[in-house]
């Protein structure tokens, strides 16, 4: 069998979705999902790392080449003692079908020890992942990048010339969340929650799921005030619970900010705020969250609430706590705002849910319940009758 005469094209903005902006390292292109501008006011190593996980990233061209290759360096995280965590994977679309998946090899890898909190980065080579067999006629084709894994674009390889593929002319929908909006254990990259829901209702997705990090931070509220999008939603709580990060007090006013910031580049754009979906270990428990070691020493991640709920008397946020505060907050808002929207997050797993698919790590729902997910949010938020439901208006 005869290798393919390759032709590279460099991989360049034009080629790239999802991303909000690009940077150029040492060995190629590396998409961040938070702009410089915001990284710069948060020195936390989980944020940086994140956000340079590339959820809902995706390469997009136009061809009649039947192989594909792509180089990447990849950053993997494990943690010192758990079972490896599963290789990134990524998704090779052709005309919006899911048609190859793959993963490369090689890589650094972030060694956590989550007794400590300390970790250890151990350097690698770059891999390639490899698509053959496509169809020769004229397609557009996807690969969208490992959501779990930082990625660096070193190269593309194709048996034909590629060209940028022209605007869909979709409706673009901006969405924030933390680790479950970010992908974590979903299947691949494009069966997350936010992307199997994204074709459902025919939307382009920017995903700024970020694992740990949804904490209503104003840096992250100006990003989506700046970015352009057709279609907003944010999913709050779960990560305010996980850090112990603020009380009932603070958790009102914050909300209201950030809501304030996000309407100051988007008056009018449809706004859905989603509250946590069921998580038994903090319905009641206030957090932080912490690792449980006993069952890290079976070789087993699960995570527990290590709060006490006394302290609920006092004002410390429970995941019960959050969802009656943004259903009182968003509906009083909404009273001068008729382009927000609430979804309760137990509408999109609940208590039956969990007896049927519970969480296998007490924190994060496996691949099937993304797709539940997927389907009961597209339900809501894009029917004829939802807040994102409809063409846009011309």
């Amino acid at each position: 069998m005869t290798s393919p005469d390759w032709i590279t094209t460099p991989v360049e903005e034009r080629f790239l979705r999802g991303a909000l902006e690009l940077e150029r390292t040492a060995h190629g292109l590396l998409p961040h999902r938070l702009p410089a501008r915001a990284r710069a006011q948060c020195a936390d190593g989980h944020l940086a790392m994140a956000e340079a996980q590339p959820s809902g990233v995706r390469l997009v061209f136009r061809t009649r080449a039947t192989a594909v290759e792509l180089d990447a360096l990849r950053t993997k995280t494990s943690y010192r003692g758990a079972p490896p965590r599963p290789d990134g994977v990524y998704d090779l679309l052709v005309d919006g079908r899911l048609t190859g998946r793959a993963a490369v090899s090689g890589g650094n890898v972030v060694m956590v020890d989550m007794a400590t909190g300390s970790a250890e980065t151990l350097p690698g080579p770059v891999g390639t992942v490899r698509f053959s067999g496509l169809p020769g006629r004229l397609k557009d084709v996807e690969i969208w990048l490992p959501h779990n894994e930082v990625t660096e674009v070193v190269a593309l390889r194709t048996d034909a010339p590629v060209e940028p593929c022209p605007d869909p002319g979709r409706r673009v929908w901006l969405h924030h969340g933390s680790s479950i909006s970010h992908g974590s254990d979903a299947a691949s990259p494009s069966t997350t929650w936010p992307a199997l829901a994204a074709v459902r209702g025919g939307v382009e997705l920017v995903n700024l799921g970020l694992g740990g990090n949804a904490l209503l931070d104003p840096f992250t509220a100006r990003v989506l005030r700046d970015t352009p999008a057709d279609l907003i939603s944010v999913k709050i709580g779960i990560n305010l619970v996980n850090h112990d990060l603020m009380r009932l007090r603070a958790f009102g006013p914050a909300v209201h900010g950030f809501l304030d910031t996000i309407r100051e580049g988007h008056p009018r754009t449809p706004l859905l705020v989603v509250s946590p979906i069921l998580c038994p270990a903090h319905e009641d428990t206030p957090g932080p969250t912490a690792t449980d070691f006993t069952e890290l020493a079976a070789g087993r991640l699960r995570f527990r609430a290590a709060g006490d709920p006394a302290e609920v008397a006092a004002g410390k946020l429970t995941l019960r706590v959050v969802r009656e505060e943004l259903a009182r907050l968003v509906k009083a808002r909404a009273a001068d705002d008729p382009d927000l929207h609430h979804l309760d997050g137990l509408a999109l797993y609940g208590e039956a849910d969990h007896a049927a698919r519970p969480l296998p790590d007490g924190l994060h729902p496996d691949a099937e319940t993304h797709r539940l997910i997927a389907g009961r949010f597209a339900a809501h938020a894009f029917g004829p009758a939802g807040p994102f439901g409809g063409p846009e208006e011309p």
